[in-house]
This record gives C-alpha cells, sequence and structure tokens, in this order.
C-alpha cells in the first residue's frame, strides 16, 4: 500500500473517531430530578414553563433528556424518601421550588448540582452563604418573598383602608416562613394593624386554623407564600369566599381561586428561567459559580369579579399597576 494510501485511511479513521465521538456526545440523554410540592395537576402551569425552557435550549424529553417527576402532595415529610428515589437513578441535577423542598436536597447530598427556584431568602435560611458567590452544589433564583410580604400588607391598606385586623396563615415548618411572619408583624406594627397569626403544618391543622378565623372575625386574610397553602388553595379560598375576606395574597393561583388580589414575582417565568441553569450545569459549569438571580417579572393580579363581591372598588392607581385584571 502507498503511503498516500495509508495516509487516506489514518485521516479516514480520524475522522470517523471525530464522528462517533459527536454521534455519542450528542446521543447523551440527560436524566433531570424535579421534585415538586404538591400535584402535577396543581403545578401544571410551573411545569410548563420549565419544559418550554428547556426545549428552547435544545432538550427534547425522550430524546435527549428525562425528567423524573416525584411529587411530595403537600406533604413534606416525604422529601427524604422522594430525594431517595432520585439520587438512586443518579440524575444529573435536580430542581427544586421553595425553602422546604431545597433544605431537604441540601441535607441529602453536597454532590448532585441542585437548582432552586422560588426560594425567598436562601442566604438567611442558610442555603448559601452568599446571592453572587453561593459555593457548593447550589444555585439557582430566589423570590425575596420576605421583602414582599410587607409591601402586600400596604396594598391592602391602599385598597381596604379600613382595614384594622388581618389574619395570617403561613407554615409553621418552614425556617422561612418564620422570618416572613415576623416581616408582616413589623409592617402591620407600622400600619396599626393587629394580627391573628396563625401558623400550620399539615391539612387538619389548616381547618383549624380556619374555624379560629371564623371565630375571631378578622377584616381580612393573608397567605403567605408557601407551597403546602398553595397546595390546599381551593379550601382556604373557599372558606375566604363564604366569609367575605378580602386579602392579597402570594399566589395568583389563588386569585384564580377566589381571592380577591396577588403581587410577588411571576413563578412561571422563575420556572422557565431555571432551565437556563440546568442547562449550563449540564455542559459542565459549577453550580457554585453561578450567582444566585433575583425575579425579573412581578405580577400584580386583581379579580374584580371578587371585589364587587366584597363591596370593594379597586383605586384606579391599583388598577393601573396591575398586570391582569380578571373580569
Amino acid at each position: 500500500m502507498t503511503v498516500k494510501g495509508i495516509g487516506f485511511i489514518i485521516t479516514l479513521g480520524i475522522l470517523l473517531g471525530s464522528l462517533a465521538a459527536q454521534a455519542q456526545q450528542t446521543g447523551n440523554v440527560y436524566r433531570i430530578g424535579f421534585l415538586g410540592n404538591s400535584t402535577a395537576a396543581l403545578e401544571a402551569n410551573l411545569v410548563g414553563p420549565f419544559r418550554e425552557g428547556l426545549r428552547d435550549l435544545g432538550y427534547v424529553e425522550g430524546r435527549n433528556v428525562l425528567i423524573e417527576y416525584r411529587w411530595a402532595e403537600g406533604q413534606y415529610d416525604r422529601f427524604p424518601a422522594l430525594i431517595g428515589e432520585l439520587l438512586a437513578l443518579k440524575v444529573a441535577v435536580i430542581v427544586t421550588a421553595g425553602t422546604p423542598a431545597t433544605l431537604a436536597v441540601k441535607k441529602a447530598t453536597t454532590s448532585v448540582p441542585l437548582v432552586m427556584l422560588a426560594v425567598g431568602d436562601p442566604v438567611g435560611t442558610g442555603i448559601v452563604p452568599s446571592l453572587s458567590h453561593p459555593g457548593g452544589n447550589i444555585t439557582g433564583l430566589t423570590a425575596i418573598s420576605t421583602e414582599m410580604d410587607a409591601k402586600r400588607l400596604e396594598l391592602l391598606r391602599e385598597v381596604v383602608p379600613s382595614v384594622s385586623y388581618i389574619a395570617l396563615l403561613w407554615n409553621a415548618g418552614s425556617p422561612l416562613q418564620v422570618l416572613a411572619e415576623k416581616q408582616v408583624q413589623a409592617a402591620a406594627q407600622v400600619l396599626r394593624m393587629r394580627v391573628l397569626s396563625l401558623g400550620v403544618k399539615t391539612e387538619e391543622e389548616i381547618k383549624s386554623a380556619l374555624a379560629v378565623i371564623a371565630r375571631e372575625r378578622p377584616d381580612a386574610l393573608l397567605v403567605l407564600a408557601d407551597r403546602l397553602l398553595l397546595h390546599h388553595r381551593a379550601l382556604i379560598m373557599d372558606f375566604a369566599t363564604r366569609h367575605r375576606l378580602p386579602g392579597v395574597h402570594a399566589y395568583r393561583e389563588l386569585v384564580e381561586a377566589g381571592g380577591l388580589m396577588s403581587f410577588g414575582p411571576s413563578y412561571a417565568d422563575m420556572h422557565k428561567r431555571a432551565a437556563y441553569f440546568v442547562d449550563r450545569i449540564l455542559k459542565g459549569a459549577k453550580p457554585g459559580d453561578l450567582p444566585v438571580e433575583r425575579p425579573r417579572t412581578f405580577e400584580l393580579v386583581i379579580n374584580l369579579k371578587v371585589a364587587k363581591a366584597l363591596g370593594l372598588t379597586i383605586p384606579q392607581s391599583v388598577l393601573l399597576r396591575g398586570t391582569e385584571i380578571i373580569q
């Protein structure tokens, strides 16, 4: 065989080897763990944007990515077992929403990358040392919800000037909620409002708290940003409707379920943005080197139908700030 022929075979071998390597690389199927707080049905409006974000970055489910969903169904004591299942599957990254799920994953592993989202105060609750340099295996997005709770209270006073006594429903099992409850108490003191503070951990405790509210008869009900309360939104908002209790809540889903107003970051936008972090990690970035991001989009959702039923007129100044008006 001539030298030229040998050179051609070597070149062809190198080319074929390169193509095989490329095929192997493009043929990778990444396994992503998604730890949900409630159920697939209740979080469909959040999972959808996350999947859309992945598709925009070239990830197609069943072709180059598999998403392993695990749902706590509002029972946070199930997190350790669900996380164990994801770790056994050797997922490349775990995505969580909210403080309790994120803390549970942080406790379970320091090696598998974690993309958190909708965490109110990741520094204050000890999840990361700082937003700019999270370090370790954790990054993602914060909802800065402890700062938002006082603003919701101010908005409530703007819409219902006569309000002086509010019921506050929060998750006593969440470190973030403990901080948020103190924020609301401080804001209420400035606004000269009394607070009926009711911390809950289970559905039964929620029902007991609602019974206390019915007996005490406050002027309004505020529901803090927690997935346990989001999971039971129908129960809570049906009660608020029956007892004619206005409120400015953390989640738009509560307004869709019969609440008056909600103000906060766009959780759908945060779920879509989470795909960016997953992509960076799958491409080799270290989670601890990716700064934790604050929300980019905020929503003020107003339900005029509920306002009318409550005999309230929403001030024009508030309507002009609304991002969505439900007629």
